[in-house]
């Protein structure tokens, strides 16, 4: 039987990325995914491409009103939620490259990124729990980062961010535990994803490999993460595999948190 057979996921900022990649598994693994985000077309796409087992809702995780009516439409129509992945999230350089280090980032760029970040992770929480009383039980799955573990100097309002969605996420698994659920609540922590948001960095000139090399460089496996190696570990979250892992962090970042690691040694040409 497939790990998550039968089992209702709602997922966010599913349009593309590593949202993609976790509605994508969820379904190989038997769920019926909901493919949550801005982005309509591109939402819309994936949900078709998964066939009768998704569909699409527009949600803007900012949006207290977009949680409720996205809550309403998954209850009136399967009677309960097992799993949230709260995945949207934004660096705060979409538009641009704006100072965002201590000292210069502004007060608005860090409301925004703080608004989608973290507290679409709060409302997706809030109104998660409530969802999954339905049955007493479910998963919620929180998209942190290697930035909520570490410092990044050019990237304070994301590396603040990140880093309450890992403390609030224990926040949560503490709370449904004092209500007698059996809800868990885990942080996912991934770095160096190969994501469309590294696109506007790497290019795609003959330059790009020398970049891909370049900002792997610390990774002691020397290459970018895949999407698909992220949404393994939700699918294990989510599944009944993980029912004792309750308030945990995961990293999954190819050892960068570990330490350094020496390259390889050249072969012998004898």
């Amino acid at each position: 039987m497939p790990r998550l057979h039968d089992r209702i996921a709602l997922v966010t900022g599913a349009a593309r990325g590593i949202g993609e990649a976790i509605a994508r598994a969820f379904v190989a693994e038997g769920a019926f995914a909901w493919v949550t985000d801005i982005d309509e077309a591109g939402g819309r796409a994936v949900a078709e491409a998964l066939g009768g087992r998704a569909a699409f809702l527009r949600l803007d995780v900012r949006e207290e009103d977009d949680w409720r009516a996205a809550m309403a439409t998954v209850l009136e129509r399967h009677g309960r939620l097992d799993v949230l992945v709260n995945n949207a999230g934004i660096t705060g350089f979409e538009s641009g490259l704006a100072a965002h280090d201590p000292e210069h980032a502004s007060l608005a760029d860090w409301h925004a990124v703080h608004r989608t970040n973290l507290d679409g992770v709060f409302l997706g929480c809030k109104h998660g729990i409530a969802a999954m009383r339905a049955t007493g039980a479910g998963s919620i799955i929180n998209l942190s980062s290697r930035s909520g573990l570490v410092g990044i100097p050019g990237a304070a309002a994301y590396a603040s961010s990140k880093a309450a969605v890992r403390n609030h996420s224990k926040t949560v698994a503490l709370y449904c535990a004092e209500q007698g659920l059996a809800i868990r609540c885990n942080s996912l922590h991934p770095a160096a994803i190969l994501t469309p948001m590294w696109e506007p960095v790497l290019g795609q000139g003959p330059d790009r490999e020398a970049r891909m090399r370049e900002f792997t460089s610390d990774c002691p496996m020397r290459r970018f993460g895949r999407p698909e190696e992220v949404a393994a570990v939700a699918v294990l979250l989510a599944s009944d595999e993980a029912a004792y892992i309750n308030g945990a962090e995961l990293n999954i970042d190819g050892g960068i948190l570990a330490g350094a690691a020496a390259p390889p040694a050249p072969a012998d040409p004898s």
